[in-house]
């Protein structure tokens, strides 16, 4: 079986294949502070409680947007796993032509992101990533990646809004019953939802002006079903987009 590992800013989030298939998923918190033992304990507790063993992990593949983590968990896998993980970098063969400006600026998640939406979706299409930041990310129909425009989360700004605002309490993100809010907590889930329902609208149809009318709208992340259930916009959910990419990367490397 393949373990591939997304770390992110925010969650760090494993999924187990059999194949094609994503037989087991996690996510877990980021944590700058833990050691490799701790994670390469932890990664051994998920396997475990989903009833599979470190001698079913084949291979392992990664990805990763935090560097001080990057070789924490590669040794965390080499010291618990026993193998080497494939790490996607510039060196890594992707299926995806970068037409960024500087390459190099951008992250490997979003390269993993478009890397699988060409092959499961094919394109044009623009990726909606509902993450620590919420980004859009253009894909042609040649599995090009043009760019794409990077905005702060929905969580980021609910939490700036508990800091900054005295009498502004922390809130749920969820719909309010309606638009119009008659107090505070309903007044400040509108303005977060409804409000980045807006961005994701507006956002789109400019790529879609760039794009071209047959563009694909697939999101993803732990808030996309969430934003997806006020918007037609969003055509595809696909919450594990990334751990399919670093599944497909993988292949291409063997």
């Amino acid at each position: 079986m393949l373990l591939a590992i997304d770390i992110g800013n925010t969650n760090i989030t494993l999924g187990l294949y059999r194949g094609e298939t994503l037989s087991s998923s996690w996510r877990i918190s980021t944590d700058l502070q833990r050691m490799p033992d701790e994670y390469g304990v932890g990664i051994l507790s998920l396997l475990a409680y989903r009833g599979h063993s470190a001698a079913e992990v084949k291979a392992v593949v990664m990805a990763s947007v935090v560097p001080p983590l990057t070789s924490t968990l590669v040794q965390a896998v080499q010291d618990y796993l026993g193998h080497k993980p494939l790490v996607v970098d510039a060196s890594v063969q992707t299926g995806v032509r970068v037409r960024y400006d500087d390459p190099s600026q951008v992250g490997a998640d979003r390269i993993v992101d478009a890397a699988a939406v060409h092959r499961l979706y094919g394109g044009p299409a623009c990726v909606v990533d509902f993450g620590t930041a919420t980004t859009f990310d253009a894909i042609t129909a040649e599995g090009d990646y043009l760019g794409g425009a990077i905005a702060p989360g929905i969580g980021i700004a609910a939490e700036a809004l508990f800091q900054r605002a005295a009498k502004l309490p922390k809130v749920e993100l969820k719909a309010p019953p309606t638009a119009i809010g008659r107090n505070t907590v309903h007044s400040m889930q509108s303005g977060l939802l409804f409000g980045y329902v807006g961005l994701v609208e507006g956002m789109v149809a400019r790529f879609r002006r760039e794009l071209g009318p047959q563009m694909k709208v697939i999101a993803t992340g732990g808030l996309a079903e969430l934003i997806a259930r006020e918007t037609p916009v969003i055509e595809i959910i696909a919450p594990w987009l990334t751990l399919d990419g670093l599944r497909i990367i993988w292949e291409m490397n063997q």
